[in-house]
């Protein structure tokens, strides 16, 4: 019993210590993202479709990743190291960056980014699982979440702010000091202890047949929400579109951020208690309503609303489809269920950028965004009925 409460105490604190490992590295990551588009477009030339191709083309080649880290993970319980090697891509995607001269270079940068999330996404999602007390897993990711979105929140005020001096050298100044953050996260991996300790590697059996039939059918409709669920490079382009200068595109991405920040903890915690079901169906209509109105409405004062409401979206999806798998997957495939999670969802997103980039030239700028809306409505209702199936356990 004594030693019952230093575990409890080192277990929840790798929470917080993984979520301050997010903080820094999404600080590094939304210093550079809402800027990217406006840097490829007025800086480099490249159209709305080779962004397309760029965002599908450097999450899709990672997403397989995503699979394998989380069964290596596993398998030789090496989760700490993997992140540590996954974080660590990330300051070198910033290094890239700097030194590209054309979008070639970004895509190689972005390929380097996307490949240390997908190995590191699986095995820090199965870490938080582990540090879940009690079964918590919602309220777990909720707050990983939270210190997700502040970090992303602050790393859009500090590109809002740097990008006040406006000429090209900003975006060469922004890329420079988003490098200090990119170092600092994964160095926090360092403090993260193992819950167990395994002295030779599991054999594993993890099998989609073996997996509960709602759990597939689910995964199933995530995959069919991904493609219409585009970079939200497409979003800050609609709004340079819609009128938005650059600084008040990045004052849109930040209300996105800051309210999924604030809410994302309360809204774990809540689904803990209701269900992640009916969390998880709010938020992919909740998208359907954001989507739908960025396509349709001209109005710019709709826009902050929207931005918004995307936020509440994230805060109740983005750890409640994680908290849905690690409450459902066995205890010693954990990792392997959360990266086929991440893998489905990468590998979706190549159509899904690619779709958007032709709909935007081909069709017009709407387009992408009522594809994306429709498919989330058609989530929405699905996973409610889904999920109420008669089968295992899945809350």
């Amino acid at each position: 019993m004594p030693e019952q409460k230093p575990q409890k105490k080192f277990i929840a604190s790798n929470i917080v210590i993984l979520g301050f490992v997010s903080f820094f590295t999404d600080i590094s990551t939304e210093m550079i993202y809402p800027i990217l588009p406006l840097y490829l477009t007025s800086v480099m030339g490249v159209s709305p479709a080779i962004i397309g191709v760029i965002e599908g083309i450097a999450e899709s080649l990672a997403s397989i990743l995503k699979l394998f880290s989380g069964m290596i993970a596993d398998k030789y319980n090496n989760k700490r190291q993997l992140a540590f090697i996954g974080y660590i891509a990330s300051f070198f995607n910033k290094v890239i960056i700097l030194l590209s001269v054309t979008w070639g270079g970004v895509l190689l940068a972005r390929i380097v980014d996307r490949f240390g999330k997908g190995i590191r996404t699986a095995p820090r999602d199965a870490l938080v699982a582990e540090a879940a007390e009690n079964g918590s897993f919602g309220k777990a990711y909720g707050l990983h979440k939270a210190f997700d979105m502040m970090g992303a929140s602050i790393g859009i005020l500090l590109a809002f702010f740097l990008m006040g001096f406006s000429d090209e050298s900003s975006f060469r100044n922004i890329f420079i000091i988003s490098m200090i953050p990119a170092l600092i996260g994964p160095l926090c991996i360092f403090f993260v202890r193992d819950e167990k300790k395994q002295s030779a590697p599991k054999k594993l059996d993890f099998k989609w047949k073996s997996l509960d039939r709602r759990l597939k059918l689910f995964l199933i409709i995530i995959f069919i929400f991904t493609l219409g669920n585009s970079s939200n490079s497409f979003i800050l382009l609609r709004a340079y579109h819609a009128g938005f200068s650059e600084r008040e595109a990045i004052l849109l991405y930040f209300i996105f951020n800051i309210v999924a920040s604030a809410l994302s903890y309360p809204i774990g915690n809540l689904s803990d208690k209701v269900g992640h079901k009916y969390t998880l169906c709010a938020g992919y209509f909740l998208y359907a309503v954001v989507y739908l109105g960025i396509g349709l409405l001209s109005s710019n004062s709709a826009f902050w609303g929207l931005f918004a409401i995307y936020g509440v979206y994230t805060a109740l999806t983005a750890g409640g489809e994680r908290a849905l798998i690690a409450e459902t997957a066995p205890p010693h495939l954990k990792g392997s269920a959360l990266g086929l999670h991440s893998a489905i969802v990468g590998i979706g997103l190549l159509p899904a950028s690619l779709i958007a980039g032709f709909l935007w030239d081909a069709v017009g700028q709407a387009a992408p965004f009522v594809l994306g809306g429709c498919l989330a409505l058609f989530a929405s209702i699905a996973v409610f009925f889904v999920l109420n199936m008669k089968t295992a356990t899945i809350e």
